[in-house]
Formats: structure tokens, sequence, C-alpha cells
């Protein structure tokens, strides 16, 4: 029997199974010089250079003042290299390092406890004029809780945006996240004083990595590939008016094929597993009707996700089914962009400054 058969059952492609099963043989341990110093002289010459008239030289200087001397105890390169070996060479002024940014890795089981949010710019009448769309989007349900359009981007823009949507949406202290990329808008002081004040978790995209924030990105697509969509809005009582139309239609009317084609609303809204059990019953109506039509089967509809993931660990949900039960930041979100269909809400205008039209979700 061939290994093929032995690999299936492990669910691994038959190059992995005869990668891991004929690994390479460790190479064995390099030989010492011959010219090395014995560890009697690298202990007498440590010494040496742990003298007090020595502690604050280079090994240039030590080796110059040893020859002055009359004496000869190595190299340069290897009193260097003997140093290295004790982690006694460093830089004497403090360099300055980049910081490692880690994933961030946020996880959602229900409405309003993750937020993500954007802004994307919308092509004006002439050439380098714009209007700013700002988008919150509720990750779980990927109900747009609420959205802006204005003229500019701004952070006292953003602070009203999100303050009148968390006061909407009734959010309680230490129950919501906000995940943004990192905009000007996203990390200037004043959206952390109001997100510290409203007791709101505020976390950003790693720097230059474009899939931290998919959510948001995918519905920027899905709103940007609309039929409807035009190439320029005239102005911005266009833009707004597009607005108007495309939210609504993408909360209560997209079926989401990332919430298990329901639209937003119903999962914002709870009504996630009355819409699940009705279409389970047409779909028994139908088997019963014409068995022979199901060959795997009584069908059963999607389920909407437990839990959604911006960045999800590396090992799989406790019960193993990580496709029905977890949904990940990259596959179902992009998968939808792809597909062009994400879904609007319905907004009220409210007076904003700056010529700027706020709107967010009942």
């Amino acid at each position: 029997m061939g290994w093929r058969p032995r690999a299936r059952p492990w669910g691994v492609a038959l190059a992995t199974y005869y990668r891991r099963r004929c690994s390479k043989p460790q190479p064995p341990a390099r030989p010492s010089p011959a010219r090395t110093l014995p560890a009697v002289e690298r202990a007498a010459l440590l010494e040496v250079l742990h003298e007090p008239r020595f502690v604050d030289r280079a090994p240039a200087e030590v080796y110059a003042r040893l020859l002055d001397e009359g004496r000869y105890l190595c190299s340069e390169r290897t009193m260097y290299r003997i140093l290295t070996a004790n982690q006694e060479v460093r830089e004497r002024r403090d360099q300055l390092r980049h910081p490692r940014y880690s994933a961030p890795q946020l996880l959602a089981t229900g409405p309003n406890q993750l937020w993500s949010w954007d802004i994307t710019k919308l092509l004006g009448p002439a050439k380098w004029t714009y209007f700013y769309l700002y988008v919150i989007l509720d990750v779980f349900s990927r109900y747009v809780v609420g959205w802006m359009v204005a003229h500019r981007e701004s952070a006292p823009l953003a602070e009203k945006l999100i303050r009148e949507t968390c006061a909407r949406q009734g959010i309680v202290p230490g129950e919501l996240t906000l995940h943004a990329d990192r905009g000007s808008s996203m990390t200037s002081k004043p959206v952390a004083l109001l997100l510290a004040d409203l007791g709101i978790t505020k976390t950003h995209s790693r720097p230059h990595v474009s899939d931290d924030n998919p959510f948001s990105e995918a519905q920027f697509k899905t709103l940007k590939y609309r039929p409807e969509f035009p190439d320029r809005f005239g102005c911005i009582a266009d833009s707004r008016g597009f607005c108007q139309v495309f939210f609504p239609w993408y909360n209560t009317e997209h079926h989401h094929s990332g919430i298990g084609l329901l639209t937003p609303e119903d999962v914002h809204l709870g009504r996630a597993a009355n819409r699940i059990a009705a279409r389970a019953d047409v779909l028994a109506v139908a088997y019963a009707a014409h068995p022979e039509r199901f060959v795997r089967g009584v069908p059963h509809p999607a389920a909407a996700p437990t839990a959604v993931w911006i960045n999800a660990p590396k090992s799989p949900p406790a019960n193993g089914n990580a496709k029905n039960d977890l949904t990940g930041s990259s596959r179902s979100d992009a998968r939808d962009a792809r597909q062009a269909t994400d879904t609007p809400d319905h907004g009220h205008p409210d007076p904003a400054t700056d010529h700027s039209s706020a709107r967010a979700q009942h």
C-alpha cells in the first residue's frame, strides 16, 4: 500500500506527509577552529578587559596599549568575539527601534460588541474634489449603525457621529470595542478622549496591513459596486441622496453571505433564529414533495455564525465546526465583497456642522 491512503485520513497533502516523515537529519556540530584560544586564555583575556583602566576603552585601544607594554594576548577581532560571547558589546547610545505591532484579535458573539468604522472618498463633480463618507459597521451583524457624508475628513465630525450613534444604540460603558485603521481621524485625540469617556475600547490596524479592517473594506466595495453607483457625484446633496437609498437597502433587503444569507437587520435585531426556522420549514415541505431531488437528504438552511473574529487565532474552535460556528475576517467578507452585495441602513438627517450630514440606524 502506498503512502497516499495513509496520509488521506490525516487530512494532509502527500507532500506534507513526506516532508514530515522524511525529515532531514540535523547537521553535525561545527568543529572548533584549531586557532581558537583555549578556555584558560579566554578567561585570562576577559579579566584583562575587565581591568579598571580598560573598562571604558575600545578593543582597538586595549590592543594598542598592550602592544606598547610589550604584551600580545590576541587580535583585536578576537577581543570583540570574546566580549560578544559574554554579552558585553552593545550600542553606547539608545537606538530608536520601531515598536512591534501584534495583529489585533477581536471577537464578537453578538450585536453591539464590536464595531468597525472607516472613511472613504466619493468623487465630486470636478477633478480633485471629494466628499467623505463615514460608516460605522457592526461586525457581528454587518449592520450599518451610523453613517455621515461631509466635505472633509475631520476628527470633530467623527467624534459627533460616534457620540450620536452610541446614544442611539444604547451602548453601555465597557461592552463595546471600536476598531479602525490608523487614519488621522481614527487616531486623533478628540476621538480617543470621547471613547474613553464613553467606556469604549479602541483598537487599530497594524501599519501598512491592508486586511486588519476587512469588514469595513468589504462594505465599501459593496457600496461602490452597486449598478447605480455613479462615476462622480454632482454635489454633496447627490451623495447623501444616494446613501439614503443604499443604506436602508443594505440593512433590510440585502442577504449577506457572511451571515447565512440573512439581512443585517435580522441578525442585529435578533430575528435570525425565527428566520432560519421558517426557511427550514419551507425546505422540509419541498423535500416531502420531491425527495428524489435532494440526493443528500433533507436540506437545511445556512446557519448564522455564533462568533465573528477579526484575525482569528490559529487553533480551531472547541467543537471543531469552524465553518459554521466561526466567521473569520477574510474568507466570508472577501467573498461577499467580490459578489458586491452588502446592506444599507435607515438613517435620519441630523443637523451637523461644516455642511455635513449625519445618519444613524434605528
